[in-house]
């Protein structure tokens, strides 16, 4: 492995103790390790760097360039490293945020203004999607996803439980019925997302298990929130989750039809960098992820 940084550090050190035995107690190291340190640059380099007598050391000309040299690119690395744990430290910056329309229309935007209030320097780039996006590869921080974990390379903390329900209108179920059985749901026009298969299905509790049950429809939406909009105009039965829809349940808007059949997802927020993570993702993370548990929860 390349550890020139580390070589340049020896003979610096060598320098300015004016003796091997002097630097290696400095370093912590055995006087033939530096020595053969030494050697090692001066071998790459093909140049003596240090003229060596039994009463003291000398730089060569080259040995003078390479010491000056040595000195200024340390410091630089010094002023990197102190930069990055400086930037890391101030609750300032950009944090990389994405999840689904739903999710953040009705869990995240509400709390950001508080946010803002705790942490005005902070600024939140938000992408709200339902589709599924790399977190390496578009350079996200933080992403509230539903469903398993599957990307071991990520941290998470879980927030909850999303628990789906199937809902109409009262307008639908008096023109429709209303499904009394899962297999009634053939017979009904049933709102489905396009972004995950062609042939959309429904996943229903059945004997315990979750089954995919295929189902159809007028409308296939890559969002939640147009399904929703849908399901209130009462054009269809729509499968969502119940923090989306428990103020329309509970103002008679729409109702909930087949209760205990429909499955639940666990939700969690994902990042990088675990304990590492910069602390404005902290900040973030600190401050959301307490007042969302509160809300899936109800």
């Amino acid at each position: 492995m390349d550890n020139r940084a580390g070589e340049m550090q020896v003979f610096v050190r060598v320098v300015e103790a004016g003796s091997f035995s002097e630097a290696a107690r400095l370093l912590r190291m055995t006087p033939s390790t530096v020595s053969k340190l030494v050697a090692r640059i001066e071998r790459r380099l093909c140049v003596r760097l240090l003229e060596r007598s039994t009463r003291h050391l000398s730089l060569t000309a080259e040995g003078h360039v390479y010491y000056e040299r040595s000195l200024a690119l340390l410091a630089e690395l010094d002023d990197i490293d102190r930069g990055v744990m400086q930037g890391a430290a101030a609750t300032g910056g950009t944090v990389r945020v994405t999840t689904t329309v739903t999710f953040g229309v009705h869990a995240l935007e509400p709390i950001l203004p508080e946010f803002w209030r705790a942490y005005p320097n902070i600024v939140v780039d938000l992408s709200l999607s339902d589709e599924i996006v790399d977190l390496y590869f578009d350079r996200t921080d933080v992403a509230f996803r539903t469903g398993t974990l599957q990307d071991s390379r990520m941290t998470a903390r879980r927030i909850g439980v999303s628990h789906r329900k199937i809902v109409g209108s009262p307008a639908y179920f008096e023109r429709h019925g209303i499904p009394a059985t899962v297999d009634d749901l053939a017979r009904h026009n049933c709102l489905g997302f396009n972004f995950r298969r062609l042939a959309p299905v429904w996943p229903i509790k059945e004997s315990g298990r979750i089954v995919d049950r295929n189902v159809r429809g007028s409308l296939l939406a890559n969002n939640g929130e147009t399904l929703h909009r849908m399901a209130l105009a009462g054009v269809g039965l729509a499968r969502l989750a119940d923090y989306h829809v428990r103020d329309d349940i509970a103002a008679g808007r729409l109702a909930e039809v087949l209760s205990g059949e429909s499955d639940e997802e666990p939700l969690h927020a994902l990042f990088l960098g675990g304990m590492r993570m910069p602390q404005r993702v902290r900040a973030f993370l600190d401050f959301t992820v307490p007042r969302l548990q509160a809300f899936v929860a109800g």
